[in-house]
Order: structure tokens, then sequence, then C-alpha cells
């Protein structure tokens, strides 16, 4: 597959200087993006889903696009039609049937992919599927839904933001070398900790429990890296730099919503067995069994 540069060379090269033009469209970009997701977050849990489904869509295509090379194939048309169906599902709060889609649309893509990666190729109707059926759980639960989503965006932005800031002014040992060498221990330390002074500033504003927000800010923080440590390995796996260039000076959708993706998941599947009437209250009251 073609690329503009290989994984390999991103990696191991010291990091290209950008020009302010490049900046510039990066930061334009990245604030359009963020006042549109916000603003439909606001809206209402069909427009929020809306996004979602766009966004969940595009993921779709950049995972065919790492695994298997440009092009539109049979596994990716059954792939994106699992996605899309589950987020219809969950719309419209049929939630469960939503995750019964993606694995049905999971097993039927395994049985397609006779040639390389199968595994891989399947598991990417669970990657762009799951974490739309879960930010639209979250969302669906009122008068908490809205509140929920912007906790989770904002602790994985200052995660994001202060692990590259620490990274750059700080340094020191490398974090994961083999998967993403300009990683480093001290960014991870800086984003953990900037996750959890968002949550508790972020509790205090809403009135919420402090302590409990800010360790599960801390906790969210860690699975976030982890995400963005697990989406480099697959691209460094496949020599790809970007998993594309849909978003001007950003990249994929799938490079700028790894952390997003283990996030959502993680509460997900945390309030599942908490408080599965709740989900969004568990999230904000702490992760905890109390009910609204």
């Amino acid at each position: 597959m073609e690329t503009d540069r290989t994984a390999e060379d991103h990696q191991d090269l010291p990091p290209v200087q950008k020009s302010s033009s490049d900046i510039w469209k990066r930061v334009l970009s990245g604030l359009l993006l963020a006042g549109l997701a916000f603003g439909l977050a606001w809206a209402g849990l069909l427009p929020f889903a809306a996004l979602v489904f766009v966004v969940a869509l595009a993921m779709s295509w950049e995972w065919s696009r790492v695994v298997r090379g440009d092009g539109i194939d049979l596994t990716l048309v059954v792939h994106a039609i699992a996605v899309a169906a589950a987020v219809a599902l969950a719309s419209f709060g049929f939630v469960a049937l939503g995750v019964a889609v993606l694995l049905i649309g999971t097993i039927i893509v395994l049985a397609l992919e006779f040639g390389s990666h199968p595994l891989l190729s399947a598991a990417g109707v669970m990657y762009s599927g799951l974490p739309a059926v879960a930010l639209l759980w979250l969302r669906s639960d009122e008068p908490h839904g809205f509140l929920a989503i912007l906790f989770l965006v904002l602790v994985v932005a200052a995660t994001d933001t202060a692990a590259f800031a620490a990274g750059r002014l700080i340094g020191g040992p490398r974090l994961a070398p083999r998967v993403s060498p300009n990683k480093t221990w001290s960014g991870l330390i800086g984003g953990v900790t900037a996750a959890s002074g968002v949550a508790a500033v972020f509790a205090v504003v809403i009135g919420a429990p402090v302590a409990p927000l800010a360790i599960v800010g801390m906790l969210l923080g860690l699975i976030a890296q982890a995400g963005d440590l697990a989406e480099s390995a697959l691209k460094r796996a496949f020599d790809v730099k970007d998993a594309s260039q849909l978003l001007p000076g950003h990249g994929g959708f799938m490079d700028r919503m790894d952390g997003l993706v283990s996030v959502s998941v993680a509460v997900a599947i945390a309030a599942l067995f908490l408080n599965p009437q709740a989900p969004a209250y568990a999230l904000l009251s702490g992760l905890s069994l109390a009910s609204p």
C-alpha cells in the first residue's frame, strides 16, 4: 500500500518541523471539529448519532485501508453495514441489538477473509462499532448524557495534549520504543496527571464528588494512552504513517479517536456492571453504584 512515509520512518527519524500554515491548518480544523461535535452532542441524541455515524463509517474505511489496502471490497461493505446498523439501533435505544449486530458482522468478516490478516479484519468491526454504540448509550442517559460525553472528550483531550507537551519539554526514557519511539514515560505521567486534574475541575463545576471523579480521570488517562499505543502498533505493523488524510493536519479519524475509542468502551463496560440503567450518571458519580 502506498503511503507518504512508512511508520518506521515516521517513528525513528527526528520529528519533521511543520510550517506555520500546517500548524494553523491543524488548529483551525481541530477547532471546527470540536465545535461541531459539542454542538451536535448538545443538540440531542439523534444529531449526535448522525456525527457518530459518519465518524464510525470513516473509521471503518480507514481500518480496511490500513489492514487490506486501498479500495472497496466485500469485507468492507459487510463491515460498514454492520457498523451502520449498530449505530442506527443504538440511536433508538436498542443498544444490546446493536452489539449483537456487531458480533454477527465480525463473524461474517472473519468467514470472508480467507487471505492474510483475517483476525485483524474482523477486529475492525468492533473497533469502529463498539465505541460508537458506547457513546450513544451514554448520551441517551438523560439528563446526564451530554455532560458524560463532554467529560470523556475533555479527559482524552487533556491526556493527549499534556502527554505531547510533557514528552517534548521533559523527554527522558522511552515508554514503548518498539511501538512508538516518540512516546516517553514523562509524557505518560504528564497526560495522566492532566486527565486527573481536568476531571477534578469538572467535578467541582458540576457539583460531583471530586476525589472519585479525579481517580476515574486518572484511570481513563491511562486507558487513553493504551489506546493510542495500540493504534500506533497497528500502523507500525503495516508501515503506515496515518490511517488516512481525511482530517487536514491531523491524519485520519483513527489517528484522532484512538484514545476516545478505548475510553468509551472501558466506561461502557464499567457502567454495564455498576448501573446499566443510568450509565452516564454512573460515570459522573465516579463509577459508583449510586442511583440518580
